[in-house]
């Protein structure tokens, strides 16, 4: 799957690293929509997951990007969306693991607990990972309730 767009989000805790990645994008080409905020103003993470987990759902982005301070919340968030199947990620074998296996199609990111290199490493494996599929494709289609 060549990536072409992505949505991303975060909630005041993940502002700044979003904005790296943002700038990370426009380097490597990759079109984004950010969904927010757009400020280090305290915002809550919901606000945010949702509209990036519904831009993944409506496939009008490949996939989506989201950052909070523990990469928990805004994780839990997303995967309320019967189609999303979001990854908290903050190691590179990690982030490909949820690609080629999981098919993992957002990528929740913890600000607080990674180095804006370690986390621009995971965000460029998982954009240029596609799912195995194979012996995975049946353990996907038992995810959604």
């Amino acid at each position: 799957m060549e990536v072409t767009k992505v949505a991303i989000g975060s909630d005041h805790a993940g502002f700044n690293l979003k904005e790296s990645v943002k700038k990370h994008l426009d380097n490597i080409n990759v079109k984004y929509k950010d969904f927010g905020p757009f400020s280090d103003d305290r915002a809550d993470y919901p606000d945010f997951a949702h509209p990036v987990a519904n831009a993944v759902t409506e496939k009008s982005v490949d996939l989506g990007i989201l950052i909070c301070g523990s990469g928990n919340g805004i994780n839990m968030t997303a995967n309320k969306h019967q189609e999303i199947r979001s990854a908290l990620c903050w190691q590179v074998d990690i982030a490909e693991m949820a690609r080629l296996h999981n098919n993992a199609n957002i990528i929740a990111l913890p600000a607080r607990f990674m180095t804006e290199e370690s986390a621009l490493n995971c965000i460029d494996i998982f954009l240029k990972t596609d799912f195995e599929g194979g012996r995975h494709t049946d353990r996907i289609a038992k995810i959604s309730c």
